[in-house]
Parts: C-alpha cells; sequence; structure tokens
C-alpha cells in the first residue's frame, strides 16, 4: 500500500499540469496512464506543432449544456498566463491565424515542458499503468487498484480525456467512473469533425474532392446557433475544413441543415444581373471568375443552367436564383467521420454535479474532473487546450488548499 496526497489518473494537456501545479504546491502527487506514449494527444495537435492556446480564449468559444460552468476557471488561469509559462520554458511560438498560437518547432517541447513541471513538483508518474478501480473509503477518502498495487489518497483526479481517436489510447473509462458514482454524463458525441453525406447526395460534388474555399456557415437555432467565417474543404464523402470542424459541434440534432455561403464576399444575385450590361462572356466563364472553376461548373449543372449560354441572353430571374443558390446552400449530413476524425468530445461529464470553482463532485467528496471528460467544449483553434490548462488550474488550486484529511 503506498499513500499520496492526490493521484491524478490521465497524463495528458489536463492530468500532466494539474499534477505539477499541485506538487509544486507541496503535494506528494501519483500521476497515472494507462497508454504506452505519454500525451500522443498533444504529440500529434496542430500538425505537430501542438496550437497550445489562443490569445482570445473566453466563455463565448465554450459550448456546454450551462455555458457559464467555464467561466471561473477562464477567468483565474487565462492565455496569457500559459503564454508566460511557455515563454520562461524558451519556447519560441507564432501566431497563425484568429489568435491560434503554435511552437515554431515541435509539439514534443509542450511535452517536455509539461514533464519538467510535474519533476519540479516531485511528481510520481506511473505509465503505462492501469487502475482497475477506484473505491471511496467510509472514512473519507479513495482507494485504487493499480497493475502498479493498491494506493490510497484523499483526493483523486479524473483526467482521462475524451473518446476520439481511439488509436492512441482514448477510453470511456472517466465517464464510466462518473457514472458509477452517480454523476451525470450528456450524451458525448463526435465534435470538431468532417461531415458525411449519402452516397446518391453526394454524387454531383464527389469530383470537387480536395477544393478549398472562403465559407460562411451556419447551424441551430436561437442562442444554440453557430456561425463562422471559414475555409471549407470539398471530400470525397463530404466536407471539412475549419468551417465543417467548427459548426460540427453546433449540430445538436441530425435533422439540423447546414447553410453554406459559398461567396460570403459577393452578391451574386446582384452582380450577375449588372454585369449584362458590359459582359459578353459566357455563363460559365462569367461565374467561374468569381468562385473556383470546378465549383461553378457543379453548380451551373446543380441549377439547370446552360454554362455555354452568353451572359446577355440569360434572363435576370435565372441569374438571380443561381446568385441566391450560392448564398445559401442548405444541405442535411447523414453523418460524420466519427471518433477516429474527431478532434474532440461534445458532453461528458454533467457540469451540475461539479463545482465550477473546484472541479470537484458535488457528490462524492474529494473527487475532481478535468479537462476534455468534462462537458465543456472549446471551438477549434487552441480552445480546447486552454480549458485543459484553466481546469487543471482551478483543481490544483483547490488540491492544495484543501483542509488536511483528518
Amino acid at each position: 500500500m503506498r499513500g499520496f496526497d492526490a493521484v491524478v489518473v490521465g497524463a495528458g494537456a489536463a492530468g500532466l499540469f494539474c499534477a505539477g501545479r499541485a506538487g509544486q504546491r507541496g503535494l506528494k502527487v501519483l500521476l497515472i496512464d494507462h497508454a504506452p506514449k505519454l500525451a500522443e494527444k498533444i504529440r500529434i495537435s496542430g500538425g505537430g506543432r501542438c496550437n497550445f492556446t489562443n490569445r482570445e480564449a473566453g466563455p463565448a468559444n465554450f459550448l456546454s449544456e450551462n455555458p457559464a460552468f467555464c467561466r471561473s476557471a477562464l477567468a483565474r488561469y487565462t492565455p496569457q498566463d500559459f503564454i508566460k509559462l511557455v515563454q520562461g520554458h524558451g519556447i519560441a511560438f507564432h501566431e497563425k491565424h484568429k489568435g491560434q498560437l503554435f511552437c515554431d518547432d515541435s509539439s514534443e517541447q509542450i511535452i517536455q515542458m509539461l514533464l519538467r513541471e510535474c519533476e519540479a513538483g516531485g511528481v510520481t508518474l506511473w505509465q503505462p499503468c492501469t487502475v482497475a478501480d477506484v473505491r471511496a473509503l467510509p472514512g473519507g477518502g479513495f482507494e485504487l487498484d493499480t497493475s502498479g498495487g493498491l494506493v490510497r489518497a484523499p483526493r483523486v483526479v479524473v483526467a482521462t480525456g475524451g473518446l476520439p481517436v481511439p488509436k492512441i489510447g482514448a477510453s470511456d473509462w472517466g465517464l464510466r467512473l462518473a457514472k458509477r458514482f452517480e454523476h451525470a454524463v450528456v450524451e458525448p458525441r463526435p465534435a470538431l469533425v468532417p461531415l458525411t453525406f449519402d452516397a446518391d447526395t453526394w454524387a454531383p460534388f464527389a469530383a470537387l474532392a480536395g477544393l478549398s474555399l472562403p465559407v460562411e456557415v451556419a447551424c441551430g437555432a436561437g442562442k444554440a446557433r453557430g456561425r463562422f467565417l471559414e475555409d471549407l474543404l470539398f471530400t470525397h464523402r463530404g466536407l471539412s475544413g475549419p468551417a465543417i470542424l467548427q459548426i460540427s459541434s453546433y449540430r445538436a440534432a441530425d435533422d439540423q441543415p447546414l447553410q453554406i455561403n459559398l461567396a460570403p464576399e459577393l452578391k451574386l444575385d446582384r452582380e450577375l444581373v449588372e454585369a449584362k450590361a458590359t459582359s459578353r462572356r459566357q455563363l460559365g466563364n462569367e461565374l467561374a471568375a468569381r468562385l473556383p472553376q470546378r465549383l461553378a461548373a457543379a453548380w451551373l449543372e446543380r441549377t439547370k443552367l446552360d454554362a455555354a449560354r452568353p451572359l446577355p441572353e440569360c434572363r435576370d430571374a435565372d441569374l438571380q436564383r443561381l446568385g441566391r443558390s450560392v448564398h445559401d446552400w442548405q444541405l442535411m449530413p447523414s453523418g460524420d467521420e466519427g471518433w477516429r476524425k474527431a478532434e474532440v468530445m461534445r458532453g461528458g461529464v454533467s457540469t451540475r454535479d461539479l463545482s465550477s470553482q473546484t472541479l470537484e463532485s458535488k457528490r462524492v467528496a474529494g473527487l475532481h474532473f478535468i479537462g476534455e471528460v468534462v462537458d465543456v467544449t472549446g471551438w477549434l483553434g487552441g480552445y480546447n487546450f486552454q480549458w485543459a490548462w484553466a481546469s487543471a488550474a482551478a483543481c490544483a488550486e483547490a488540491l492544495a488548499t484543501a483542509p488536511a484529511p483528518a
């Protein structure tokens, strides 16, 4: 039997950060992870350069059944706080797009930084190590059956992440544990994920695979409506790219259509009619001057308009219909690419069973949930890492200031 002040289960972004900060506050911390390779999700993120935060991260960039839950943690540990840590470790970084920060070199630098923080806190790391059972003891605290032996601690932190990318060790262990301790779990589903369409629906667009363009995409209704100006990518099975990954998180139901404006900077219904006064080009060439050529051709076929017809011979009504169809493409996905392609999980341990200040369970004293396993999901672009850092920091502070067990 070995005793610790706290056991953190899961050595991803949130778990590593929480363990290091708690250890540096004087706690004896054990960090456990089942995977043979540590922090693989950090390693593969951002194309191998780790989009480790976003300068603009705030509550409005996160989805949850309780959108206000993330406010406390995000306010107390900000992107600027993490940036200072990165700078303190001498890691060079750059801003790529809309506040997204990436390592100049490699995501391995972030992993090594977090390991150094754990080392500075005297954290004990067992990896690979599995946890077969967690039991709440009658007098308080927990007993854990692990492949490294029996462990006791007054506090346990669940930082086991979500279900995306099972090939690198994603697991539902944390969700199962939460349910066993009678916590509500918001149904998990893939988020930040490419969307797919049935073969017949997608047949007219399959030849556009590889084509990318900036669009405006929207989905949902009322406060649950999302809207993004980002790049869209056509694939053989459907749609991807930042615009689609972002909006995928807002599809609360499979019967919600996407609304896509394929030319958000233009007013095609007006411009095509006005062009008749000066242009002698064929309709296909006129449209291709404003849209990618392959898309223009596919769109004329979709709207059953003759690409070879000279623009002056086209009816105003047809040109207006063509323009409106480009600006208001409504389509219904049949599904998505699932956990293997999803970047994060929507849903998780319900926030109604957790303290927003400490991430501690309201049902079981001393049990905490942090990071992706919680029902807080960020936008694409470093936001989910910021939630990992912020929730971990809030939890570590709570661990360090908790009353000593009797």
